[in-house]
């Protein structure tokens, strides 16, 4: 009883020094470059010459399938729309970018409908995969990619098909055991995706046979769908919904080397979705990755080494030039960076939260942007509000915009100096 008494009687020492909120402090630390800090800037960027490129294959993930600056023109009209099939839903989203080869670009609905589309806007065939016991609401989403004379499509009800693109004929089906929504990438004779943000694999192009598979960590908090492996001639670099960027040498799958993408912008709810949202993406020796929830870097191919890192998310996959990278931010900003040091040169506003029509009631819905890439000398962006804006690559300065109606759900392609883009209600949209 004394020693309490006792205690009672010490008297409360006051720290001296200024008091600070926690969360004003939380927020400063997260954002180590504020989007306020950093004054934009004009500065000359690296475009490439203009491409008139025939194709779209796959996601452009490496120097070898990227076309720097695809031709296209200034004044951008709307040339055709055509329905491909069912558009958002609540419980089911369209997610997967067009393909273009030979002609024909190939759309994937979020009903699990696949089409082929002429260059003039017709529909030249239409394949359901919805698996013969199964429902088409019961999952979605998936991915397109093209190569070695076949079209090959993820979806989530766990497997990947190979398709004859002239036709829709089924050639094979592989089961990859959960929902495989990630974007597939095809190299020389081998079909690489990632399922159930988890485990990557090789599957055999010409059969549908696994060559081999490599195990990630489970995670929780992801998106729907996941980015495409970067394939090189030695190596294949994978993304994870925990963080992780992983490399393997691509025909026998040995690990390499792995490098977790941990930062977060502190004092922000959506930092808890840590899953890589941008890349990976090579360009020369040098990868670049970015989650949502609040970190960009660049890494070593050979070694995984980290380079770099801005302290900002990344919504899609960045754009790499010779000198810039470019990228729209988990902040709704396209973000233009200096290669070599992961500077912000300069940033652009795009739409933000979705306006409601009582103000003091909770913004809880956002607008997504998809891109960017370059085209006709300018930065492309595709946006869910219904536009395409086009933005000038050395100072950010908006250009131009074209109406997208009911706004864009995917990345936009060109082909043949064509844009295409599908849009929420399920329609594909070609501009020229």
């Amino acid at each position: 009883m004394l020693a309490l008494t006792a205690a009672c009687e010490d008297r409360e020492v006051i720290l001296p020094g200024q008091r600070e909120g926690v969360r004003e402090v939380l927020q400063t630390e997260g954002m180590a470059e504020p989007a306020a800090s950093t004054e934009n800037r004009s500065q000359p960027a690296a475009i490439a010459a203009m491409t008139r490129n025939a194709g779209w294959p796959q996601t452009p993930t490496t120097d070898a399938t990227r076309i720097e600056n695809a031709q296209l023109g200034t004044a951008l009209t709307q040339a055709w729309s055509v329905n491909i099939g069912q558009g958002d839903k609540r419980r089911a989203r369209l997610t997967a970018t067009p393909v273009a080869e030979n002609g024909r670009v190939f759309t994937l609905d979020s009903a699990g409908q696949v089409s082929a589309v002429a260059s003039s806007g017709e529909v030249l065939w239409q394949v359901d995969l919805t698996p013969g016991r199964e429902r088409a609401d019961q999952a979605h989403g998936g991915a397109l990619a093209l190569g070695g004379g076949r079209l090959y499509v993820t979806s989530g009800f766990g497997q990947v098909t190979a398709l004859d693109p002239a036709t829709g004929d089924i050639v094979w089906t592989q089961r990859v055991q959960a929902a495989a929504t990630g974007v597939p990438t095809y190299y020389d004779g081998l079909v690489y995706a990632v399922a159930g943000d988890t485990t990557a694999w090789a599957i055999e192009a010409d059969s549908g046979r696994v060559r081999w598979q490599l195990d990630g960590v489970s995670d929780i908090n992801n998106v729907s769908g996941g980015p495409a492996p970067a394939v090189t001639d030695q190596r294949v670099i994978f993304a994870f919904g925990n963080g992780m960027v992983q490399a393997a040498f691509r025909q026998g799958g040995l690990r390499l080397w792995s490098s977790l993408l941990a930062s977060k912008r502190a004092g922000m709810a959506f930092a808890t979705v840590d899953d890589i949202t941008g890349g990976p993406v090579v360009r020369g020796n040098t990868v670049f990755a970015g989650n949502y929830s609040g970190s960009v870097s660049a890494l070593s191919l050979g070694s995984g080494e980290r380079l770099w890192t801005a302290t900002m998310g990344a919504a899609d996959a960045a754009w790499p030039t010779a000198d810039s990278v470019y990228l729209i931010s988990d902040l709704a900003q396209l973000v233009r960076l200096d290669a070599q040091t992961g500077e912000a040169i300069w940033r652009a506003d795009l739409p933000g939260y979705v306006p409601t029509r009582r103000p003091q009631k909770k913004r809880d819905s956002y607008y997504a942007s998809y891109g960017p890439i370059m085209a006709g000398g300018r930065l492309i962006v595709a946006s869910s509000d219904g536009f395409i804006r086009q933005f000038d690559p050395r100072d950010g300065s908006l250009t131009g915009t074209v109406e997208v109606p009911g706004g864009a759900t995917t990345r936009p392609i060109v082909v043949n100096g064509t844009l295409y883009v599908v849009s929420t209600k399920g329609e594909l949209y070609a501009f020229r």
